[in-house]
């Protein structure tokens, strides 16, 4: 799989779940099916056009159940599918790996750093 297509196939898989989003939006649907808009109140920080785009990306790799209830005003929520619910396990531990290191990492950065001119 890594080595068949040159890893262009892993590099695209890896590149949308590490993104920062992807990662965000996937740990706040862990707790349950939300709306679009309590999603939003729950990112800090992202903005509606990148959300929507997270979304559709999720859903379209088969991270994030949308299902929209016929209904006035129209209601839409977003879920975990069971493919996105096996991502929480990793997730988390690379979350744990980052807090683990980030007085080394932090430490280095500050020792590479260029002095101001």
């Amino acid at each position: 799989m890594i080595r068949g297509d040159g890893g262009r196939t892993i590099r695209a898989i890896l590149d949308r779940i590490c993104n920062k989003w992807t990662l965000l939006t996937v740990a706040t649907l862990d707790a349950g099916a939300l709306r679009f808009t309590e999603l939003h109140q729950q990112i800090p920080g992202i903005s509606q056009r990148m959300l929507t785009l997270t979304l559709r990306h999720l859903e379209h790799d088969g991270l994030v159940s949308r299902t929209a209830y016929a209904q006035v005003p129209p209601r839409v929520e977003y879920a975990l599918t069971p493919t996105g619910k096996s991502l929480i396990p990793p997730a988390l531990a690379l979350a744990g790996w980052a807090i683990e290191h980030v007085p080394h990492i932090e430490a280095n950065r500050a020792l590479h750093q260029t002095p101001p001119e």
